[in-house]
């Protein structure tokens, strides 16, 4: 049993993180809107491709909360019904909880995509749920654990047609990503559990633990401060500034975030140190070391190169990577057998 729950928690893993790389794509491409309701897209369960499908046309069969776009605005079907010679504003109304009202197929099927994945994402948790209960005697962890983690993906849910209702609102970027690092947290430790029995032995010293909790909640600034930059970086888009001119433009917080990295880079630096100085076999901290240059390497290019799009979701996947690697260290280290160095 233990070894179908490893199964589904990696695949879940993998999962989140291409939702991750996904949200990261559609505020980088600026799809967010894309789709302007939700959980349908335009009031289709697969969303149109051209202008044409959300335009009226005569002698035309719509279903009910299908849109269309009419003087710069939607207009929802009240009803199932065929369209006469004439446009009659009778058998429309108004959406009112925003007023988005452009189509562009890229965006349109980019956030489709995004939440097909976010969609996607749901089955093996619900999966695990119901496994974890056949398992409930054995482990009420894993239960719990599974329990907490599909709230956690439904809340996810119910952000972004919060975010949607409310043509991207403010903060939206950090809420998301702690949710989404949530689940990450919550899946590590069930993978832990699932993998308990085959730890072996780790060994520390006091500045080694104290240095690994440090490092976990360093990491966490360092994504929230970074997901502030982030929407600043939209909110200069909207006005029509040349990308060029975005960094310029940027306040405080985008130099305390590149400063921060500093900070980040030196803990764990010292955490791998440690570990190679005292023979501590915690052997993640070579891969994470390398994610990290690797992450810093694109916030350079980012800061440097006027925030090249392709650099944009990779920054964010790392950062989201890095601090995985690093809460599975400490859990993997909690619950193996410890002894001092």
């Amino acid at each position: 049993m233990e070894k179908w729950i490893r199964r589904l928690t990696r695949t879940e893993l993998v999962l989140i993180y291409l939702v991750i790389i996904a949200g990261s794509v559609v505020r980088m491409t600026g799809s967010g809107m894309g789709c302007p309701d939700w959980p349908k897209c335009f009031g289709y369960l697969i969303p149109p491709t051209e202008r044409a499908q959300l335009e009226w046309q005569p002698q035309r069969e719509f279903k009910k909360g299908q849109i269309i776009i009419v003087d710069e605005s939607l207009q929802v079907a009240q009803q199932d019904f065929t369209t006469a010679r004439e446009y009659n504003a009778a058998n429309w109304t108004p959406y009112t909880k925003h007023d988005y009202a452009l189509f562009n197929a890229f965006h349109t099927w980019t956030e489709y995509i995004n939440r097909l994945i976010g969609a996607l994402s749901g089955f093996p948790m619900l999966l695990l749920f119901f496994l974890s209960l056949l398992y409930l005697k054995k482990d009420w962890r894993y239960a719990a654990l599974s329990a907490t983690g599909l709230f956690l993906l439904g809340f996810e849910a119910w952000l972004g047609k919060l975010v949607v209702d409310g043509n991207l609102i403010p903060g939206s970027i950090t809420i998301h990503m702690l949710g989404a690092l949530s689940i990450v947290a919550v899946l590590t430790v069930m993978l832990g559990f699932s993998n308990r029995q085959r730890l072996q032995q780790l060994s520390s010293t006091p500045l080694f633990r104290n240095l690994l909790w440090i490092a976990v909640i360093l990491t966490l600034v360092q994504i929230i401060l970074g997901t502030q930059v982030r929407e600043q970086v939209d909110h200069l888009q909207k006005t029509g500034l040349a990308r060029q001119e975005w960094m310029e433009n940027l306040d405080w917080l985008f130099y305390v975030h590149r400063s921060f990295s500093l900070l980040v880079l030196g803990v764990n630096a010292w955490l791998w140190y440690l570990n190679r100085q005292f023979k501590l076999g915690h052997s993640f901290l070579t891969p994470l070391m390398v994610i990290l240059l690797v992450e810093i390497i694109a916030g350079i290019i980012l800061a440097y190169f006027h925030l090249p799009k392709a650099a944009q979701p990779t920054h964010l996947l790392l950062g989201a990577m890095l601090f995985g690697l690093q809460w599975y260290g400490v859990v993997r280290f909690l619950l193996a057998k410890r002894k001092g160095v």
